[in-house]
């Protein structure tokens, strides 16, 4: 059993809402609240031996699961935007520089403002690029065409969905599926492998 695998939280419509982890689905289960599970098996949980009947209680914990109740989820209008990190940005961009091309680890990173702050630029989802740091330090505090450098994409603002993709660090096929039919038809995130 790998502890570490997280497993996939939706509401009972099916919307993908947040990774947890072993311990909060248990939880989930034992409590009644899960109303549905997809996906693979992830996890086979032992308890005790009940006293009355003889028999060991146990938690199957798939890697998607459906809960009831009331869920602290995000607006999901247009005007959604999740908040800004480097981890998501860089898995958004696939650790990849939009200006050399190259692909890089994350240390090796930065996060460029396509239109500097300093020229009125925001830091948000469609302002900000991955770089390395050394386009990063060529383009300085210039628009990409100040600097003569070319943008190889353009930035987007992830929706709920795809945040939580770019959220998970181990990503299973079964839940890369699950994510990919609320990702929009258009989200360059649709060609990715898990």
């Amino acid at each position: 059993m790998d502890i570490a695998q997280p497993v996939l939280r939706a509401n009972a419509a099916g919307m993908p809402i947040e990774w947890i982890d072993y311990q909060q689905a248990a939880r989930l289960y034992h409590a009644g609240q899960v109303a549905y599970a997809c996906g693979r098996l992830l996890y086979r949980l032992h308890g005790g031996i009940n006293a009355r009947s003889g028999q060991r209680t146990r938690i199957d914990v798939h890697s998607i699961i459906a809960t009831h109740g009331a869920h602290h989820s995000p607006r999901l209008e247009d005007d959604y935007a999740p908040p800004l990190n480097n981890p998501a940005l860089f898995r958004r961009d696939g650790f990849m520089c939009l200006y050399c091309g190259e692909r890089f680890g994350a240390s090796e990173l930065s996060r460029d403002h396509v239109r500097p702050v300093s020229q009125g630029g925001k830091d948000e989802w469609g302002n900000v690029v991955t770089a390395c740091k050394r386009c990063n330090h060529h383009k300085a505090g210039r628009t990409p065409e100040q600097a003569g450098m070319e943008l190889l994409a353009v930035p987007f603002k992830p929706t709920h969905a795809e945040f939580i993709y770019l959220q998970g660090r181990r990503v299973m096929v079964d839940q890369m599926d699950f994510l990919r039919a609320y990702f929009p038809r258009t989200s360059p995130l649709r060609r990715r492998d898990s």
